[in-house]
């Protein structure tokens, strides 16, 4: 029996005993059975796309270093894996969270001596993007990240400006969970109410292509720096101070916003932890968001532009600008 399936069943028997409080959790892991073949077994340029089996909701997309593979999830259900090939020796991918800034079906490198890269999601401004390139079966890129053709043309379809990427070297699969507040925060039933009012009128279409008329917010929380930020198209919108509950770290982890569940009266979330270093060991921590207070004035603003397929980061890093060029996304380890 897995630690987690143990945590599981011991949240159930908490809940019936009528013992949670109203900042427990509900939290479980989301359906990521394996999308036809065995990751292992697939060849360099090889891919499965599997979009029934999740048909609308916001697309995550992890990058894993070692296992030179990318996986999709939509609403939190994996519909891809691929063979990808990432930075080589010298010119190592970075790792972090990005957001995709420009997409262009036809762009060429202006580094590159004008290489084409082929249905193109830019990561940075300067130069990373996930593009169809070619795929020996082990990192050889300049820093992007390589695939398929074909999957690159299927991946464009679902990605708009501001879907999240994660690259690392170790992660988890997606795990859900409910908030009994609207985030970084409680309210009364009333407020409740309002906050599915404001998410039902903000609601993207189902393709969740739409970017232009529901621009994407990403909201990023650092530990480090007991400061949060709120982005809008690589814009800070709105700042303000984190309070952090408790010792320790809080870790990486990347909380996407699926909307209301209004049985539990609270925010539901599909979430990835993620590290940089391929060996660590890692465990979702449902927690970490009851950690975090933001001050009011930011809360109001938050309530105000959250949206499903908001996108909340928690980092133990500071917030600085050395990770950031331009309009680049925070979070670069």
């Amino acid at each position: 029996m897995t630690k987690l399936f143990q945590h599981r069943l011991a949240r159930r028997a908490l809940l019936a005993s009528g013992a949670a409080t109203f900042f427990s959790w509900a939290v479980r892991p989301l359906n990521s059975q394996e999308v036809i073949k065995d990751i292992a077994e697939l060849k360099p340029g090889q891919f499965v796309w599997h979009p029934e089996r999740q048909l609308d909701g916001p697309v995550a997309i992890v990058v894993s270093l070692p296992e030179q593979r990318v996986h999709v999830y939509r609403n939190g259900i994996r519909i891809a894996l691929s063979t990808c090939s990432t930075g080589r020796p010298g010119h190592e991918t970075p790792t972090g969270v990005f957001v995709v800034l420009q997409k262009d079906p036809n762009h060429h490198s202006s580094t590159y001596d004008d290489a084409p890269m082929p249905f193109m999601n830019r990561l940075t401004w300067s130069g990373i993007a996930l593009h169809a390139g070619a795929l020996p079966g082990y990192p050889a890129s300049h820093g992007c990240v390589r695939l398929p053709m074909d999957f690159a043309n299927k991946l464009y379809t679902v990605t708009h400006l501001g879907t999240p990427v994660i690259i690392a070297g170790s992660q988890t699969d997606p795990w859900e969970l409910t908030h009994p507040g609207m985030v970084l925060s409680g309210y009364t039933e009333d407020e409740f109410k309002q906050v599915v009012s404001s998410l039902d009128a903000k609601k993207p279409p189902s393709d969740w292509a739409d970017g232009e008329k529901h621009p994407i917010v990403s909201v990023i929380a650092s530990s480090a720096d007991r400061k949060i930020l709120m982005l809008q198209e690589g814009d800070i919108i709105a700042e303000g101070s984190l309070t952090v509950q408790g010792s320790g770290p809080l870790g990486s982890h990347v909380f996407v916003l699926r909307g209301a569940h209004e049985g539990q009266q609270g925010m539901a979330w599909f979430a990835i932890s993620y590290n940089s270093a391929a060996s660590a060991t890692i465990d979702p921590d449902e927690k970490a968001l009851n950690r975090l207070t933001a001050d009011p004035d930011f809360l109001a603003k938050l309530q105000a532009n959250m949206h499903p397929g908001m996108m909340l980061v928690l980092t133990d890093l500071p917030l600085d600008p050395d990770t950031r060029t331009g309009k680049d996304f925070v979070i670069m380890s």
